[in-house]
């Protein structure tokens, strides 16, 4: 059941951060050559916390 409801939810948040970078990026007018690390390490940072998120709560539903 909580996968049901966090899956979508892990695919919003990804996506709504991916467009706040990108909004960094051209806001700050960051190097091209700089972005994909900028992304990736934001990326993998909220993969992290999301993964850490779905397991506390399984472990405590």
């Amino acid at each position: 059941m909580v996968t049901l409801f966090f899956v979508p939810f892990a695919i919003f948040v990804l996506f709504t951060f991916n467009s706040l970078t990108h909004s960094l990026c051209l806001k700050t007018e960051m190097a091209v050559e700089k972005q994909p690390k900028v992304f990736r390490t934001i990326n993998i940072l909220i993969t992290i916390l999301l993964l850490s998120s779905y397991f506390d709560v399984l472990i405590h539903s």
